[in-house]
């Protein structure tokens, strides 16, 4: 092959890229697909000891998907792993399916809360879409300074003290052996 020919067979492929980056539709499947690869590579990270906020204010009420409200102050001792996200992020569809496997494996011992603005109707129709099936909060009040964020996804697992031990944004792979561990490991605090 020619060096003239790989030149026209690069632009040709950059160029196409660049379209299909432009057209709204295959864009967001492309941002999927792209997050999802580098989730691979980011693995979440425990927060140094010295490091860890406590919540000090956990008066945060949350209403569910499923019509249940939730006081943030009565889940004291329990380990929670919160994630904020949207239905149209594509870093937060990206790692969805790991924390659907995530919440399979240890949905019965750690509380899960997955935190959107989005309206129940969109996120109903996006979790059947993707046969999700985990419990969906909105905000009722204020979210907490210590919880606030700027950028999604976002996912903070606090321990049984109230600690956030991991903070991460951005697309993970939450099923991993390691994310497993750290679970583990909090649960048996």
């Amino acid at each position: 092959m020619t060096k003239s020919l790989k030149s026209k067979i690069v632009n040709f492929i950059f160029l196409l890229f660049i379209i299909l980056m432009i057209i709204p539709q295959s864009r967001q499947f492309i941002q999927v697909w792209m997050h999802k690869g580098l989730s691979y590579v980011n693995h979440s990270s425990i927060v140094e000891e010295k490091n860890r906020l406590t919540i000090t204010n956990s008066k945060w009420l949350l209403k569910s998907d499923r019509n249940r409200t939730l006081n943030f102050e009565d889940l004291k001792g329990e380990v929670i792993l919160i994630n904020f996200w949207a239905t149209w992020c594509p870093p937060c569809i990206a790692e969805m399916p790991s924390l659907q496997n995530l919440y399979n494996d240890y949905g019965d011992k750690v509380v899960f809360l997955f935190v959107t603005q989005d309206k129940f109707e969109t996120v109903e129709s996006f979790k059947t879409k993707r046969n999700f099936n985990f419990e969906v909060f909105n905000p009722l009040i204020t979210t907490p300074s210590e919880l606030k964020t700027s950028s999604i996804p976002r996912t903070l697992v606090i321990n049984k003290k109230g600690e956030i031990v991991i903070d991460e944004t951005g697309a993970v792979n939450w099923n991993s052996e390691k994310v497993k561990n750290q679970l583990n490991a909090l649960l048996s605090e």
